[in-house]
Formats: C-alpha cells, structure tokens, sequence
C-alpha cells in the first residue's frame, strides 16, 4: 500500500501526509512539480521529526511516477470529488496506491484516465471536500483494515 500526493500546493499538506504515512508504517509519494519549492529542507520543516521516519519518493513529473517499477505493480485508487463509488464499497488490496490530486485543482484527466479505480468519500449536501489530508487518512484506514495492513502496536509483535 502506497499513499501519492499528485503535485500538491500547501507545504503543511504534504507535512501532515508524511506524518501519516510515517505513523502508519506506509510509503508516500510525491509526484511533482509542487506549487511550493520542495527541498528536503522544507520537507523536513513541513514534516517535523516525522521526516526521517517517513518513507518518501519524489517523482519529477506524472509519467515518472506511472514508470517506477515499486509503484507500477499495484492499482492506482484516485480519490476525486468525480468518483464513481463510494470509498467504503470497495475492496482495497495491499499494493493499491491510494492518489489525491491537487488541494487547488484535484486531478487532471491524464490522472483520471490512468486510475484504476475513482472513488469518492461521501459528504453531507452541500459540502464540497475534505482537506487533502484528512481524506487520506479515512482512506488510508479504510485500506488498512480491510487489508489488515495495520502496525502492529509497540510490544506486541
């Protein structure tokens, strides 16, 4: 399981996703350009003391991404205010990579025709989205628990 952030605009966005991604034991991805500058240095201000911990992969651009063998083996699951079912109806397996587009713009067409799948996390009328992050998080653990790719709790195993 695999957490991507397609090109992503806010600094604390991706801070907060690589921190998810380090206290759930799962792999983020970074497909650039982002609409900040992305040095390691910003990460790791944007990230905290989760930085180290966070497996990161930066990817130049969409079709460098498409091309890495470690992500090239699972489905992509875009999540998208245009999705087609309901995240929680679907049957996630452990090598799914789980993409959220742009805090600004969501995903382009490219991005949309390449997915696998195109879920959509079910809100109240009238409400448009979640934060990037927090969307991630319910799908992130939606994936873990039905895939049991949860961390095991320090001393236990």
């Amino acid at each position: 399981m695999r957490l991507a952030l397609f090109q992503p605009d806010i600094p604390q966005n991706l801070g907060a996703a690589l921190r998810l991604g380090a206290c759930l034991g799962v792999p983020v991805d970074v497909i650039e350009p982002c609409g900040f500058p992305l040095s390691d240095r910003a990460v790791a201000r944007a990230a905290m003391d989760y930085a180290a911990r966070a497996e990161t992969k930066r990817h130049s651009s969409w079709s460098h991404f498409l091309q890495d063998s470690r992500c090239a083996q699972g489905r992509i699951v875009l999540f998208t205010t245009r999705g087609a079912s309901p995240y929680q109806a679907f049957a996630f397996r452990p090598g799914d990579r789980l993409l959220f587009g742009r805090e600004s713009a969501g995903a382009p067409d490219e991005v949309h025709s390449a997915a696998d799948a195109r879920l959509y996390i079910p809100l109240s009328p009238g409400a448009r989205s979640l934060n990037v992050v927090t969307a991630a998080a319910l799908a992130l653990g939606e994936a873990l628990r039905q895939t049991n790719g949860f961390p095991s709790p320090a001393g236990t195993g």
